[in-house]
């Protein structure tokens, strides 16, 4: 017969992997819905009589209202507690989700986009930090965070196969409405796995360092939006780029003389902590990229559907879900973090290299290099994804739990809205130029300008990548000796 303590560690046990169930489907659902409308857009552009000018607001309204308001959300979910933001973030995300679902205007969709981001903001720190606290067992904390980091990873590539399954055998508004069940049944277990905390009274909210912040990127992130449509020399986009970095500057300076915070430098000194959000942050920008490449690859050059395209993503998911869970945990054990993560980020950038040069053809490509380069890449960011944020939490005291989770969720955005608008630049510009030194515009031109604006941009991503590997091979330092916050398994229990 077991004891009484025997039977309590095991329900606290139980509880602990239902909160990362919990944590792990409002992360899929925050990442999922930043690609999910990529394949659905056409389908919106013409439901909706959208211009080809407005369209790109569709995936915009949600990027910009995320990454500048994560910071906000990770001091306000440590502040008011996990439970209350937790609940919060989901009911508002539904609430938006079904907002944008339902639109009968291009205007309403944007809001409800824009509103989703926002509440995503909240959402995805808070359940981060739900991880964060409550795994601190060594071998737990790396099983959680391989399948966290699992998820990170493959939302992006899930979401463009439920996109183009929703958007081919129901309607593109299903891509959205999708996350109203989900929210329901999250919701039922939420009493009995996250406990009710007292919120944190007297603690002002640093007012002044959320507008320099939350201004400051979204300065960026919109400059780097319209890079692609008015060109590198636009007065607002030079101007926004000048202006942007600046009132980051101001935001640090800040933060140093603040009394109360809303980023405590603590959390950005320690080089090793610093060197996991590089890891993390840097190489977004190229997957996001390779996600754009590929996608149009797919469709325009292949001619894929969009189940099809969504179909062909389907290995790059598995294999990222692999690297985070099986690989890492296997490996983690006799290995240092930065003796997995920099081989990982190695094999991630010959993957996409390996694209580099690709052309028209038939399923023989995809076999011969698509389905290689997705394996490799998919490995690798499986890989790089759950030490990088176990190392970027470690050490964090609980009321720096919500911020520092954000942070990560931070530099994962601006990495993403960075590379879609960097490459898509760079490979629009290549493009153009191949055209005006060809003579001639006809079919097979236009696509191989195509093909060597891809090719230009995925060599950038690559040196990216590499260079990624580089940083932290300089600043990554084994994380054993660092303490871990403070278990809640006793409240939990």
């Amino acid at each position: 017969m077991k004891s009484a303590r025997s039977t309590g560690s095991t329900a606290a046990g139980a509880t602990r992997w239902w909160v990362l169930a919990l944590a792990g489907t409002a992360q899929l659902m925050v990442v999922l819905d930043s690609t999910v409308v990529n394949i659905a857009l056409p389908s919106m552009q013409d439901d909706l009589k959208m211009s080809d000018a407005t369209r790109g607001w569709v995936v915009s309204a949600y990027t910009l209202a995320f990454g500048g308001l994560l910071l906000i959300g990770g001091r306000l979910a440590d502040r008011f507690g996990q439970r209350l933001a937790f609940v919060a973030g989901l009911l508002g995300f539904a609430a938006a989700s079904a907002l944008a679902g339902l639109a009968p205007n291009a205007p309403l969709l944007f809001a409800g986009r824009a509103a989703q981001g926002a509440f995503a903001a909240l959402l995805a720190p808070t359940a981060l930090s739900l991880i964060t606290t409550t795994f601190t067992e060594a071998r737990e904390r790396t099983t959680a965070f391989g399948v966290f980091g699992a998820l990170t990873g493959v939302g992006a590539a899930i979401g463009l196969l439920v996109g183009g399954l929703l958007t081919q055998y129901l309607s593109w508004n299903w891509c959205l409405l999708i996350n109203v069940p989900i929210t329901a049944l999250a919701l039922v277990r939420v009493p009995a796995v996250i406990p009710a905390t007292t919120p944190v009274r007297g603690r002002p909210l640093d007012l002044a360092g959320m507008a320099l912040s939350m201004l400051g990127m979204l300065a960026i992130v919109y400059s780097l939006s319209e890079m692609a449509t008015q060109g590198w020399s636009s007065p607002l986009v030079l101007a926004l780029l000048a202006v942007g970095p600046l009132l980051l500057v101001a935001f640090i300076a800040w933060e140093a003389r603040s009394r109360h915070p809303l980023l405590p430098l603590r959390v950005l000194r320690d080089r090793t902590r610093a060197g996991a959000f590089l890891a993390i942050g840097l190489p977004q920008v190229s997957m996001f990229g390779f996600f754009l490449f590929l996608t149009y690859y797919l469709q325009q050059i292949l001619g894929y559907s969009p189940l099809q395209t969504g179909l062909a993503f389907l290995p790059l998911s598995l294999a990222i879900g692999v690297g985070s869970t099986v690989i890492t945990k296997m490996l983690e054990p006799k290995l240092s973090p930065p003796a997995l993560i920099i081989p990982a980020l190695l094999m991630m950038a010959a993957g996409i290299a390996l694209l580099i040069g690709a052309g028209p053809g038939g399923f023989s490509v995809y076999l011969t290099l698509l389905l290689p380069a997705e394996l490799l890449i998919g490995l690798g960011l499986g890989c790089v994804i759950a030490p990088s944020i176990s190392m970027a939490t470690a050490g964090v005291g609980a009321d720096d739990a919500g911020v520092a989770s954000a942070t990560v969720n931070v530099v994962q955005q601006l990495g993403g809205a960075i590379g879609i608008a960097l490459l898509n630049t760079v490979a629009t510009t290549a493009a153009a130029g191949y055209l005006a030194t060809s003579g001639t515009s006809d079919a097979r031109a236009r696509a191989d300008a195509i093909m060597h604006g891809f090719s230009v941009s995925l060599a950038i991503a690559a040196a990216i990548v590499v260079a990624t590997a580089v940083i932290a091979g300089f600043m990554l330092r084994s994380r054993a000796t660092l303490p871990l916050p403070e278990s809640r398994e006793e409240e939990v229990a």
